[in-house]
């Protein structure tokens, strides 16, 4: 999927007085953004389109469409172009759509400037996801193949292993793999009646007017090589054995090697020029892969009987046992080959939604939830982010208490293959699902954590800056933490000076933690301290309320609010809560 940061060279064309100043509003926000002149606004746009990956124009849409007109290649190698109003009410994805990051762009120049994006690719448009948009090269008819899609046509879905694809709508079929051979000859399949066709396949197929295929990043390729090794030999050698394989090289995740040959020159060109990395492995890890084809002479040179095979089943991430040998070492004079196939893994994002409002849940969090094929969450947190799941989204809803069940769901629903976000609200990982998720996932999958902005954080907000110094969170829950611990902690907490945020701070059947915590803190600091209580922070029924620890009523508090005890130094300042960092105390 595409990422949500805004390209590395960003050009800035404007006419007219107002546009240099959204112009600058831009570049205030964006280090890469840079403003772009010339001699005409028409030399200066024609200037940011040679040389930067990516141009806003805050001018007239047809003149911007005039100038670039003669300018234009394709999809995958102009720059995205993003078109900005007089008045900076629309941000226009004029080209780039999503293939070239045109619609991203558009999104974030909205948030900027507080213009609306305008996108008008169609499944950007309609909430599916762009077969181009995947991260994976993709070929064959892919337009046909989306245009299917985006009708309700049908498409089978054949797949030669389960990769976590993001959410594909209704009129996608997923073919069982045994039964739906992906290399098999698909000339024929526009006069078979099959229809429509997309195919998730490392293997060279034959392609048809109705047939698109994702690669898979699921080829690793060996690389042994003498010392001056030159390029070309590499090339050709790895080549050719993709060739005689009937693999693509577009499924190519990486070239792996030893350490000792992480500088040479010919294996690095080679990765260059395929645009994939170079991993590399100490001799003595290469040595514990068991291998076909094992040599005492590479032992006794490098340290390991095997460099190009062992090397191959690594991989990127050292797990031998997900990869298959597909291919033995083969020679020339100064390089070796392997290829393996390493399996799919699935894909488990841990999303914190924030505390409640839309506008505090981050780019990154929206983007795993439209990545996922399957979102897993509280009942109440799924109702938030319903309208950002893409079509023939897998929802698994539960009630309050249900954490650790949800935990297990995700899990198994990832180790299955698929793409899964696990939500929970603030960070995930505060007093949320990351610790449970985590206590079962194991290394059969890919996890990923998205932050979000926690209760603690947004309360201090609403409450000022009481969290300018040193300070503590904990849970008054005693239902998996004994009240014991929990008080031993309080009192560390109170000794310590802490600012202390209380979450989980009272429940109709937990009626006296919060008091007695209250009391501990009181007998280490002044009464008269600040505390806060905010409730609902940036949800519907948001509620702050200032008190202090001699005159806070327990009754005020529910499990909806957040308490922040101020420390000995905390003072309201205009009604405000603020902690001082310490700096009055320098000289």
């Amino acid at each position: 999927m595409n990422d949500q940061n805004p390209p590395a060279r960003i050009g800035l064309v404007a006419a007219t007085a107002a546009g240099r100043r959204h112009a600058d509003t831009v570049a205030a926000a964006w280090p890469h953004a840079r403003p772009v002149e010339g001699e005409t606004v028409a030399d200066a746009l024609r200037t940011a389109w040679a040389e930067c990956d990516a141009v806003v124009a805050f001018l007239a849409t047809g003149a911007v469409v005039r100038i670039l007109a003669p300018l234009l290649g394709d999809k995958h190698s102009d720059p995205a172009v993003v078109v900005v109003d007089e008045a900076a009410r629309h941000a226009v994805a004029l080209l780039g759509g999503h293939a070239g990051g045109g619609n991203d762009l558009a999104e974030q120049v909205g948030a900027v400037l507080d213009a609306r994006p305008v996108i008008t690719t169609a499944t950007d448009a309609v909430g599916l996801p762009g077969l181009d948009t995947l991260g994976w090269p993709v070929e064959g008819a892919v337009a046909a193949v989306s245009r299917a899609i985006l009708d309700g046509e049908p498409v089978q879905l054949i797949a030669d292993a389960h990769w976590p694809l993001p959410a594909l709508p209704p009129n996608v079929h997923p073919q069982p793999a045994a039964a739906a051979e992906p290399a098999a000859d698909s000339a024929a399949t526009a006069d078979s009646g099959v229809g429509y066709r997309l195919l998730v396949t490392d293997r060279v197929v034959p392609l048809d007017e109705r047939t698109a295929v994702l690669r898979p990043p699921s080829l690793v390729a060996g690389v042994g090589a003498s010392r001056g090794v030159p390029a070309v030999e590499v090339t050709e050698l790895l080549h050719r054995v993709l060739a005689e394989a009937g693999l693509s090289p577009a499924s190519l995740r990486c070239l792996a090697s030893a350490d000792v040959k992480a500088d040479e020159a010919g294996i690095l060109s080679t990765a260059d020029a395929i645009g994939v990395p170079l991993v590399t492995w100490p001799a003595t890890r290469l040595a514990t892969v068991d291998v076909p084809h094992p040599s005492e002479v590479v032992r006794a040179a490098v340290g390991t009987p095997s460099v190009a095979e062992a090397a191959a089943l690594l991989g990127p991430a050292g797990r031998p046992g997900d990869a298959t040998l597909l291919v033995g070492k083969t020679a020339t004079a100064m390089a070796t080959v392997a290829v393996a196939r390493h399996a799919p893994r699935g894909r488990l994002a841990i999303v914190g939604l924030g505390p409640g409002a839309a506008d505090l849940r981050t780019p990154r969090a929206v983007a795993e939830l439209r990545r996922a094929a399957v979102v897993v969450g509280l009942d109440q947190y799924l109702d938030q982010v319903r309208d950002l799941l893409r079509p023939g989204t897998r929802v698994l809803s539960s009630g309050l208490g249900a954490e650790e069940a949800r935990a297990r769901a995700a899990v198994a629903e990832a180790v299955a293959g698929r793409a899964v976000a696990l939500i929970g609200s603030g960070d995930a990982g505060v007093y949320a699902m990351a610790s449970p998720a985590l206590e079962y996932a194991d290394e059969r999958i890919d996890v990923v954590g998205v932050p979000g902005v926690t209760a603690a954080l947004a309360a201090g907000a609403l409450l000022g800056a009481p969290l300018g110094h040193d300070h503590a969170y904990l849970s008054l829950s005693d239902l998996h933490t004994p009240w014991e611990v929990i008080e031993r902690r309080v009192t560390a907490a109170a000794e310590g000076d802490f600012v202390t945020l209380f979450y989980n701070p009272r429940s109709r059947a937990r009626d006296w933690q919060l008091g007695k915590a209250l009391g501990i803190l009181a007998a280490h600091r002044p009464p008269d301290t600040p505390v806060g209580v905010v409730r609902n922070a940036s949800r519907p029924g948001e509620r702050v309320h200032l008190a202090t620890l001699a005159t806070l009523d327990p009754a005020v508090v529910d499990m909806y609010s957040v308490v922040v005890v101020g420390s000995s130094d905390t003072r309201l300042v205009a009604g405000r809560m603020v902690t001082p960092r310490g700096y009055r105390w320098r000289s």
